[in-house]
Formats: C-alpha cells, sequence, structure tokens
C-alpha cells in the first residue's frame, strides 16, 4: 500500500488496531482501516490474532497462572511503566 498519500501502511495498522477494536476511530480512518485490511492478508490476520488474544486473557483469572507467570507479568508491566515514564 505505498505510494498512496491517503492509504495506510502496515505498521500504522499495528499501531492503530487497539483504537479499531474499541470502535474509537472516526468514520473516515476506520474507512482507511478497512481498506488496508481488505487487501492486507497479513494484518487482517493480525486483528484475528489480536481479537482471540484479548477474548482469550479475559477468561484469565489470577489463580490460573503459576506463581513464577504472575512474577514475570509483573516484571513485564514494571519494565513497561519504566519506559513510559
Amino acid at each position: 500500500m505505498l505510494g498512496r498519500a491517503n492509504e495506510l501502511v502496515c505498521q500504522e495498522i499495528v499501531e492503530l488496531v487497539t483504537d479499531y477494536i474499541e470502535g474509537a476511530m472516526g468514520r473516515a480512518e476506520r474507512r482507511r482501516f478497512e481498506r488496508h485490511l481488505a487487501g492486507c492478508e497479513h494484518c487482517s490476520e493480525y486483528l484475528d490474532q489480536m481479537r482471540a488474544t484479548i477474548r482469550l486473557t479475559g477468561r484469565l483469572r489470577t489463580h490460573d497462572l503459576t506463581p513464577e507467570m504472575r512474577e514475570q507479568f509483573a516484571a513485564l508491566y514494571r519494565g513497561w511503566r519504566a519506559d513510559a515514564g
């Protein structure tokens, strides 16, 4: 999709996928997003994977995780917070 100034590229799709899933895009941006998906199998698969991840992690409960897994998630979160700050 490179070369067309009004079109999104794959990197932009990755950056915007959460807004798309949450319905936080304006109508024009959503059309541009969906136009890219219609012509890009990889981004369509990425969107499907993100939806599946959200669906499955929504069912995850604290007691489903081992203590090691909980610590790994906590460490990832602490690292993310440090980078964001």
